[in-house]
């Protein structure tokens, strides 16, 4: 990772940390709701996109078949990725 200070490693590697547990949520919610066992709340897939795992969780949505009928999800998902993208573009650009 040549060229990006820690700060952007930390950055980045909390973004694939946090995407890859929204979609792994949303696989494992998927499969529970199969199965009418306990679920995973709906606030906290929706933390998971706010807390920086939007993409995670969007991919999650789109391959698991999950939450694709929720308008809350279809709306904050894309919505919650946007503001992450736009405030990683600020802060890039702005140091």
């Amino acid at each position: 990772m040549s060229g990006i200070g820690i700060m952007e490693q930390l950055v980045l590697t909390y973004l694939v940390l946090i995407n890859l547990a929204a979609f792994a949520a949303y696989g494992i919610d998927k499969r529970k709701a199969k199965k009418s066992r306990w679920r995973i709340p709906e606030a906290t897939l929706l933390w998971l996109a706010a807390a920086g795992g939007g993409l995670g969780a969007w991919a999650g949505m789109k391959a698991f078949h999950h939450k694709t009928r929720h308008k809350k999800f279809t709306i904050l998902v894309p919505l919650l990725t946007m503001i992450w993208v736009a405030g990683l573009v600020y802060f890039r650009i702005k140091s």
